[in-house]
């Protein structure tokens, strides 16, 4: 009896002709279509439009008001007073903080165990809560002085005197920052690798040295995004000294409004300020930030003031070549 052989699979038959794909240029090329990408953008450019139409057109705003306050001296004063107590409070916190930092990475128990203790409680508690207890001060220790520990005092000051409101609304300010700069610090020395130390230490480099100069210039990279954010909300976080009165921009804001009733647009004008001194943080940050990058990153991408230095020089080239007269090429055969 005969035996059938089959093909294996994807074997050709014979008598059949393979199936040849069809050429690229044949096929029908179809982009595809992103319908709700489109639908969402739509949506969002409609809220946007009746937002920015809301505040051409609500009487609600006092555009008006808002432009004789927004750069009235009395508000101007306040925004100096609010950049005093950010630079202050910035400068003191992460100064203390970085002491903290490394009390924390060092070896000594005692040291890690007070650092510890220091961000667990200035962490835990508000920072307005602060701030009204270093206000109150006088009442808890009417004097402070200098002199032996548990012993004579040889000189004494009056506590109001010595610290007084703005000294109060910096101490607060300080120790608040100080113990989230602490952490900021800390996770930044932490990113660094462990080898760097090591092989300075092989080196015979001293140990502050190795800090300074090795270790801190590689954990920039790490802190200064998180340290640019803080300082941000630090700048934000100073309108809570209104409940000390301090002429801060919040608190100055709230003393023209309850004296004319003009809320909103007092407010509009505090919104302003806070925008335009964030955003002026935020680009200093971002060139401090691309400065420390430069060991990691050896072509960083064009700073915006470069694409648009670029962006005119392209310009500028495009409209010399325009200018430029059409010289028409020599015809063949044609002597020149």
């Amino acid at each position: 009896m005969p035996t059938t052989r089959t093909a294996p699979p994807g074997a050709i038959s014979p008598g059949t002709a393979p199936d040849v794909p069809p050429a690229p240029e044949a096929l029908r090329v179809v982009p595809a279509r992103h319908y709700a990408r489109w639908t969402a953008a739509v949506v969002v450019l409609v809220l946007v439009a009746q937002f920015v139409h809301g505040l051409a057109t609500n009487p609600v705003w006092e555009w008006g008001v808002f432009r004789a306050y927004v750069l009235s001296e009395t508000i101007v004063q306040a925004v100096w007073v609010t950049l005093q107590l950010t630079a202050y409070a910035t400068v003191l916190g992460f100064l203390l903080g970085t002491v903290l930092a490394f009390m924390r990475l060092s070896r000594s128990p005692v040291l890690q165990t007070v650092a510890w203790t220091y961000i667990w409680i200035f962490r835990s508690i508000p920072m307005i809560v602060q701030l009204v207890f270093w206000f109150n001060l006088s009442a808890l220790y009417d004097r402070l002085g200098v002199g032996i520990p548990f012993g004579p005092v040889f000189w004494s000051v009056d506590s109001d005197s010595l610290i007084g409101t703005i000294g109060a609304a910096v101490i607060g300010l300080t120790l608040h920052q100080a113990a989230y700069a602490a952490e900021i610090v800390r996770g930044g020395v932490i990113s660094v690798d462990h080898g760097q130390s090591e092989a300075a230490a092989a080196l015979g480099i001293p140990r502050l040295r190795q800090i300074r100069r090795i270790v801190l210039p590689q954990a920039m990279r790490a802190i200064l995004p998180t340290a640019g954010n803080e300082i941000i909300g630090l700048l934000k976080g100073t309108s809570v000294v209104y409940v000390m009165a301090i002429g801060e921009l919040f608190y100055q804001v709230q003393v023209v409004y309850g004296r004319n009733g003009r809320v909103i647009p007092l407010l509009l004008v505090a919104t302003a300020w806070y925008v335009v001194l964030t955003s002026l943080l935020s680009v200093a940050q971002y060139y401090v930030e691309r400065r420390y990058a430069r060991g990691a990153d050896r072509t960083p991408p064009p700073t915006p003031l470069q694409r648009a230095r670029r962006f005119v020089r392209d310009l500028r080239a495009a409209a010399a070549r325009r200018d430029q007269p059409v010289v028409p090429l020599n015809p063949l055969g044609e002597s020149r």
